[in-house]
């Protein structure tokens, strides 16, 4: 593992793959981590430079005590880029990953060459939503991820996924502090529905059929709404997670896509 450092928080990352192959980096959905894409980093590192890393308040990285908005985790993602002195990289995102790699997209759009997106939308989450995540947030405070660890599971990896227990055991390390400055990145971030025209890059979009955290009707419509989508992946029976519990049906699309995209 590596770091680099940005406004006084020290982020970690891995990278694998070709030192000279085209840099894919990948960005990890909101309560996971940079090990969720270990399967789809084994299918893509022969070909590309992988690197993925922990967003603030997450994994390796660890929580800020400050609070921050996607805007900042995307323009983390771009500092990454320059540490590496990486000119040009595609992205991979998936949920609150999306969030951020679509910002990037807005803010230094000739940096990539192509985004995947997976289980992430470009609005916002209903009212209900929202308030579902300020619950967690209260819980979380008082009692970490004890009470809410289980079903936190079903929502976010599904119900008959065989590497739960591991997620669980990482849910239940997690401090209690700070928490809250990663649930209000969530529930407080703005609508780039608008702008997304904007993001021209060749794109993709992955759902889960069977997704009960974003709803797959999300993901058709952010595909319907970036001006160079390359397709709408509708996995069968997949949760929120896709590219971590049916990754042998994400894999060959996402392969083939960077293959055409990102090189």
């Amino acid at each position: 593992m590596q770091y680099f450092e940005r406004e006084g928080i020290r982020f970690a990352y891995e990278e694998s793959g070709p030192a000279g192959a085209p840099v894919v980096v990948f960005s990890h959905g909101f309560l996971m981590d940079r090990e969720m894409f270990q399967l789809n980093i084994a299918e893509l590192r022969h070909a590309f430079r992988c690197i993925v890393w922990d967003q603030r308040g997450f994994g390796a990285t660890g929580p800020t005590s400050e609070a921050f908005s996607y805007w900042d985790s995307a323009r983390d993602l771009i500092a990454l880029l320059d540490h590496l002195e990486i000119a040009s990289a595609s992205l991979v995102g998936m949920s609150q990953g999306g969030f951020l790699s679509m910002r990037a997209a807005l803010l230094e759009p000739d940096r990539l060459r192509a985004l995947a997106l997976v289980s992430t939308r470009s609005d916002l989450d209903s009212e209900a939503v929202q308030q579902s995540f300020e619950t967690l947030k209260n819980e979380w405070s008082r009692n970490g991820a004890t009470h809410v660890a289980q079903d936190l599971s079903t929502f976010l990896l599904g119900a008959q996924y065989e590497g739960s227990p591991a997620w669980i055991e990482k849910w239940l390390q997690l401090p209690t502090e700070y928490f809250d400055h990663a649930v209000n990145a969530l529930t407080s971030r703005d609508d780039i529905t608008p702008r997304l025209q904007e993001i021209t890059h060749a794109s993709i979009v992955f759902h889960g059929s069977d997704d009960i955290a974003i709803s797959p009707m999300c993901g058709e419509s952010l595909a319907a709404g970036l001006p160079n989508c390359k397709g709408f992946v509708l996995i069968d029976k997949a949760g929120h997670t896709p590219n971590m519990t049916h990754a042998e049906l994400v894999n060959p699309a996402l392969r083939d896509f960077l293959m055409r995209y990102a090189r």
